[in-house]
C-alpha cells in the first residue's frame, strides 16, 4: 500500500547527492542518486506537472470572465 509523501530533503553529498523521503507515518528511507539520476527525477517531476497543468486549461487561457 503506498504512503502519502510528508516531506522530503535533498543534499549534496560530495559529488552524489542525499535525498531523504519521510511518510507520514514518520517513516524515512534514504536514497543517493548521482547528478544524472536527479536530473531524471526533475525531469519527470516536471513532465507530470506540466501534464497537470495542460488537464486543468488544455488550451493554456487563463481564467477570464466574459463581461
Amino acid at each position: 500500500m503506498a504512503k502519502a509523501l510528508a516531506q522530503f530533503s535533498i543534499k549534496r553529498t560530495g559529488e552524489d547527492y542525499r535525498i531523504t523521503l519521510e511518510d507520514e507515518d514518520g517513516g524515512t528511507s534514504v536514497w543517493t542518486a548521482d547528478e544524472d539520476a536527479l536530473d531524471l527525477i526533475i525531469d519527470a517531476i516536471e513532465s507530470v506537472d506540466d501534464e497537470d497543468e495542460e488537464e486543468v486549461d488544455p488550451d493554456g487561457d487563463e481564467d477570464e470572465d466574459d463581461d
